[in-house]
């Protein structure tokens, strides 16, 4: 096991030593979910809780779900949970498109799978479960998450941004609209690979691609925006302010 902190020692996060961990897709989609006090939180796929736990963390009150196929990991996110004293939260081993959902939920997101289910496989079989996604995952999953939203609740998904036009498409199939991509710069000038997409349950707007955050400055270091989000808990709003 690996054991760290995020959000400037405000979780505590253990994880496998090996096999599929953690990056900062989970923060920072966590950062962006614009969650109130009391309101309630679906995660798909939450592996040891590193998103869920840092949305509870940044917005005292918020209450959650995360659900997550292996079971192991799920006790590693109860345990995270428990360690950073944060209440409030449940984590459910299971299968999210078979799973029973008790909503209603004020907000959803997910990091899904999402490797070509023709790519080479990986020899860890937690990594391979976790990254791998079968045909259609995408938009099960969309479907899934969205179901139990409230009317004008949010499903948020980290996604490479080769697979907008598939998750556009999930998100519309799923009737979440008013879309907004939030682009993940890896520095200024260089292509995003990572984006954040937003749709609204019930929403009617037209797609909106925002400025998004750059993350890293020429020599590598993380910007003054990015820092403030990784370290200090700030939030990651999808506005164009």
């Amino acid at each position: 096991m690996s054991g760290a902190t995020l959000l400037g020692g405000r979780v505590r996060h253990v994880q496998p030593g090996d096999g599929h961990r953690s990056a900062l897709e989970p923060v920072l989609l966590a950062a962006s979910i614009p969650a109130r006090t009391g309101q309630r939180v679906l995660e798909g796929g939450s592996a040891s809780g590193a998103g869920l736990l840092c949305l509870a963390a940044r917005v005292p009150g918020v209450t959650g779900v995360g659900i997550e196929r292996d079971p192991d990991l799920v006790v590693l996110a109860r345990g995270n949970a428990a360690a950073s004293v944060l209440s409030g939260l449940d984590f459910v081993a299971g299968d999210l498109t078979a799973l029973p959902l008790a909503g209603p939920f004020d907000h959803a997101f997910a990091n899904p799978p999402w490797h070509h289910p023709a790519g080479t496989a990986s020899p860890d079989r937690r990594q391979e479960v976790a990254r791998r996604a079968a045909p259609g995952l995408l938009a099960a999953w969309a479907a899934r998450l969205a179901a139990p939203l409230r009317h004008r609740g949010t499903l948020t998904l980290a996604l490479p941004a080769a697979l907008l036009p598939e998750g556009l498409a999930a998100l519309a199939a799923a009737r979440c609209g008013s879309p907004s991509v939030l682009p993940l710069w890896p520095k200024a000038g260089r292509a995003a690979r990572l984006i954040l997409l937003r749709g609204v349950r019930g929403g009617r707007a037209p797609c909106a691609v925002l400025p998004g955050l750059v993350l890293h400055r020429p020599d590598g270091s993380y910007t003054e925006a990015a820092a403030a989000i990784l370290r200090d808990a700030a939030p990651l709003p999808f506005s164009d302010g």
